[in-house]
This record gives C-alpha cells, sequence and structure tokens, in this order.
C-alpha cells in the first residue's frame, strides 16, 4: 500500500471499524515519591510522595490504543463498585470508549498500584479477585456480546490475563457467537491453556509466551523456529493463524500455508511495556478495516516499534501511525527517533 492508501485508510476506514475488547480490565495507578528517611517504626523506606498518574491497562489499554486509532470501541469485563472503578470509568469517558460492557461484581476492580523512587519501582500492591466468578456474571456478559453482534461488530479482542474471566467455557461461547456473525477474533493470549482459544481467528503471543507452551524453548532471531512455533500452536490449539512478536528481531505472521516475517526498525528502546497491547489492537483494527492480514502485520510492526521507544505503557495514535509512515496529518503529529 502506498501513502495515499494508508492515509485514507487511517481517515476513512479506521473510524467505521466496530471493535470489541472483552477480557480482564484493569486500572494501573503510580505513586511517584522521593526517599530520604527510613520509618521510626520499622526498618523500611519511607517515600514521600511528590506525583501520583494512573492509566488504564490489560483490556482497557486495548480499548485505548483502539479509541485512539479512531475506532469506535467497546470494553466488556469484570469491574468492582469501588474507587478503583470511578477511575477507570472516568479515563474510558475520555477516550469515548463504550463501557456498557463492564459488568460489576462482588470482587474488586483489578487494580495494580506502584511506588516509585527515581527510576525504580519499591514495591506493587495488586488488588484483585481471579477466581471464576458465578455463572450469572459470565451470562450477562454473553447476553452483551450476542446484543453487539446483532448490531454489528467488525472484530473482538479476547484480552486474557487470567483474571477471571477468560474461562474456557466462556472463551468458547465468544469465538463461536462472533463467527456465527461472520466477525473474525484475536487473541491475547495467557498461561498454557490454550485450547480454550481453539477456533480463533489469531493468537498474538510474543516468544516468551510461546515458549511457555513449547517443550523446547526457541529464538526470536531464528525464523524457522518461529515458524514450526506457529505451525505447533495452530495443530495442537486448534488455533486458525499466529501473529508472533519477535522484540527486536520484528513479527511474524504464521498462516496454515506460509510465514510472513517482517524485520523490525533499528531504535533504542526505551521500554516494552503495553506492546502486547498495542499488537492486539492495530492488527484487529486491520481486520475491521478489511487489510490483507500481512499489511496488518505491517503496520502492527510499526505500531510496536512506536510503543518500545517510549518510557512507560503508552498507547498508539492515529497521529503516531501517520507520522511514522511519514504522512502529513491534519492532526498534531508526534516526532518519532526514527523513520520507516
Amino acid at each position: 500500500m502506498d501513502k495515499t492508501e494508508w492515509k485514507n485508510f487511517f481517515d476513512r476506514r479506521a473510524p467505521r471499524c466496530k471493535i470489541l475488547v472483552v477480557g480482564d480490565v484493569m486500572i494501573d495507578k503510580y505513586y511517584h515519591g522521593e526517599v530520604h528517611k527510613f520509618a521510626s517504626d520499622a526498618p523500611v523506606p519511607v517515600a514521600k510522595i511528590v506525583k501520583r498518574r494512573s492509566s488504564l491497562g490489560a483490556a482497557a489499554n486495548v480499548a485505548n490504543n483502539l479509541a485512539l486509532l479512531g475506532c469506535q470501541t467497546y470494553l466488556a469485563g469484570f469491574v468492582g463498585d469501588d474507587h478503583n472503578f470511578e477511575t477507570l470509568s472516568k479515563q474510558l469517558s475520555e477516550r469515548k470508549i463504550n463501557q456498557d460492557g463492564l459488568i460489576k461484581i462482588d470482587s474488586p476492580t483489578t487494580t495494580k498500584v506502584r511506588v516509585i523512587s527515581g527510576h525504580q519501582q519499591m514495591f506493587r500492591m495488586d488488588f484483585e479477585d481471579s477466581s471464576t466468578k458465578p455463572d450469572a456474571c459470565y451470562a450477562a456478559l454473553e447476553k452483551y456480546i450476542r446484543h453487539l453482534l446483532n448490531d454489528s461488530l467488525d472484530a473482538v479482542v479476547i484480552a486474557d490475563y487470567e483474571k477471571g474471566v477468560c474461562t474456557e467455557y466462556f472463551c468458547a461461547s465468544v469465538i463461536k457467537n462472533a463467527h456465527d456473525h461472520g466477525v473474525p477474533v484475536t487473541v491475547m493470549p495467557y498461561g498454557q491453556r490454550w485450547i480454550k482459544y481453539a477456533q480463533a481467528d489469531y493468537v498474538t503471543p510474543n516468544v516468551a509466551k510461546i515458549n511457555r507452551i513449547m517443550l523446547a524453548p526457541i529464538s526470536s532471531d531464528d525464523d524457522d523456529a518461529v515458524d514450526r512455533a506457529g505451525h505447533y500452536i495452530m495443530r495442537k490449539f486448534k488455533i486458525k493463524n499466529v501473529l508472533a512478536t519477535r522484540s527486536a528481531h520484528g513479527i511474524s505472521l504464521v498462516t496454515e500455508n506460509e510465514t510472513t516475517n517482517i524485520p523490525t526498525k533499528s531504535q533504542e528502546v526505551y521500554d516494552s511495556a503495553g506492546v502486547a497491547d498495542t499488537v492486539a489492537a492495530v492488527f484487529s483494527m486491520a481486520l475491521a478495516g478489511g487489510l490483507k492480514p500481512a499489511d496488518g502485520a505491517y503496520i502492527t510492526n510499526i505500531a510496536a516499534g512506536i510503543v518500545v521507544s517510549r518510557s512507560g505503557t503508552y498507547a498508539v495514535s492515529k497521529a503516531d501511525m501517520l507520522s511514522a509512515l511519514n504522512i502529513r496529518s491534519d492532526e498534531e503529529a508526534v516526532n518519532l527517533p526514527y523513520a520507516v
């Protein structure tokens, strides 16, 4: 695709894409402090908090990427009736992400709280309940998803972080319902029980996640090993295609008939936080917008490069993508440390 076609995609096709992200919803909170002393009542450092911030995490960050790219974005999952949900809901509203699919349950909103001094994380507190929820909770989610599918969707993303949403039964239900409506499903896998993603159109693991399910680990710089691993995943777990991110070695799209390896551009890597979320979001947008999977993998690789060049969790935007593609935008372009 040339620059005119890419600009047309982001200006005209992406805004028409209706995409549902369902899975483990999370909010990340950061407290930045200065440590100058130890507590008088215990041998622990005391952090004087000077700055605090919060950001959308897990499935919510996938939705955040999609919204910033201009897609019509829907988010579904479980949340608690607590102050952390209020923070989450406010940020979703600011991004115009539809949150009608957030089902309140008798558990805390999944939240990670980090205390940071300088560039060092001192400790983290997790508020979560990863247990399987009552059947009525999943039934409410399924009812919402069926309603959206009946009202037309272009893609579904299952974001699994093993926080209680993505059970085998629930994933099978989402995938079947989506396919009954001709809607592709992309899965962000987690853990080792990938059989619950059977019949998914794509999974988007990195090599570290792939190695958790392989008998022998593979190297991210070995094209043949990635190809074999992709076909092993497709065969063993009945998954149709694999989009494998390979850190500094780019992205590989493994299908039944061919494997497309897309190298990354040389750049300085600051942080890999949030890359998996961006990969799932951008590739799903490409599918929803009718791009060929190889073209989707190409722009996904670009988006991943943008994220790793930023410090902390970063959600990629339309302006970022146009700038990386060297396309003049009517919006404010973001300066990147490299060019494609």
